[in-house]
């Protein structure tokens, strides 16, 4: 038949056919799905929830299967804009964090929550919020890691309805006002002068224990070794002393010995006398100061006087042996 004799009802029969034959087409390569890992898709039947498609290739019922919904199970972060909260003493800082969360049921994720991210994002600043309003502004550097738990844990309640884990929670700055700011640096300054003032202290006062614990240690071993010495000295004077005594007891002995002998006592007189006589030759040095009673020069009756007589005899073995 040529188109240009057919008649307008044929051609508008033509044209809807031509339709329905391009979108049941259509359809039939809508219905094939292939899902990659750790996605997976939501697919409703009429308008009810029918499966939850994992990774792999699916086919669909055209016109009635409709996928509705696309979940990634992969661990995504969410930044937390930041925010003003004001500390338990009036003091307005801003915070600002990031959120690590992973979809944990995706049918939850679809339907128990409009959009789990913004939700998450939203308890989260006030999470924080309530968690700083309830410290110092000193203790809020302090706790970050509380701060971080008590956001997760909240995060965690909720994220059972919503489908979604929290892994954790991260500050990234608090900042306080720059005049605070400041007056924290200043007092930083001065705590750390502080601490440097009472090291040096105490390193001074240690310094000063140990040269007078070493000067007292000292002084002890100088006044033991001087003790000692002492000890030493008077210990080789009494052994000297008693080695003289044992030597002149021998020497005693032995002369009282010689003199019971025939001869003895005339032996002694005659050592006595020259050992007199020599002396009388060292008069003259002069460190010598001998002081006598008697006129030195009648040896005879010097000699008398000290029980030494001589006869002639004797005297003549005197002045031999002088000689």
């Amino acid at each position: 038949m040529n188109p240009n004799q057919m008649n307008p009802v044929d051609m508008f029969n033509f044209a809807v056919w031509g339709i329905i034959f391009f979108t049941i087409v259509v359809q039939l390569f809508r219905s094939i799905r292939i899902v990659s890992t750790r996605t997976t898709l939501i697919v409703e039947r009429l308008g009810k929830y029918k499966a939850t498609l994992g990774p792999g290739f699916h086919v669909l019922m055209p016109f009635i299967d409709k996928v509705t919904a696309l979940q990634d199970l992969r661990e995504e972060t969410i930044d937390v804009p930041p925010q003003e909260c004001f500390s338990r003493d009036e003091v307005q800082v801003q915070v600002d964090g990031v959120i690590y969360m992973s979809v944990a049921d995706p049918v939850k994720a679809t339907y128990g929550v409009t959009d789990y991210r913004f939700a998450a994002m939203q308890l989260a600043m006030t999470t924080t919020r309530s968690v700083i309003g309830t410290l110092e502004l000193d203790k809020t550097f302090e706790e970050r890691d509380m701060i971080s738990q008590a956001v997760v844990d909240t995060l965690n309640q909720a994220g059972e309805a919503w489908g979604v884990h929290v892994h954790r929670y991260e500050i990234k700055n608090i900042k306080p006002p720059s005049s605070v700011q400041n007056a924290m640096e200043k007092q930083v300054t001065a705590e750390r002068e502080r601490r440097a003032i009472l090291a040096r202290a105490e390193g001074d006062k240690q310094s000063r224990i140990n040269t007078s614990e070493g000067t007292m240690r000292e002084l002890i071993n100088l006044s033991e070794g001087e003790r000692q010495r002492l000890v030493n000295e008077a210990e080789g004077r009494a052994s000297e002393i008693l080695s003289l005594a044992m030597a002149t007891a021998s020497s005693l002995e032995k002369i009282g010995s010689a003199v019971v002998q025939p001869g003895g006592e005339e032996a002694i007189k005659l050592n006595m006398s020259e050992k007199f006589i020599d002396n009388i030759g060292h008069l003259a040095d002069a460190h010598t100061s001998v002081i006598f009673p008697a006129d030195l020069t009648n040896m005879s009756q010097l000699l008398e006087a000290l029980d030494l007589h001589i006869d002639g005899t004797n005297q003549t073995n005197v002045v031999t042996a002088r000689e």
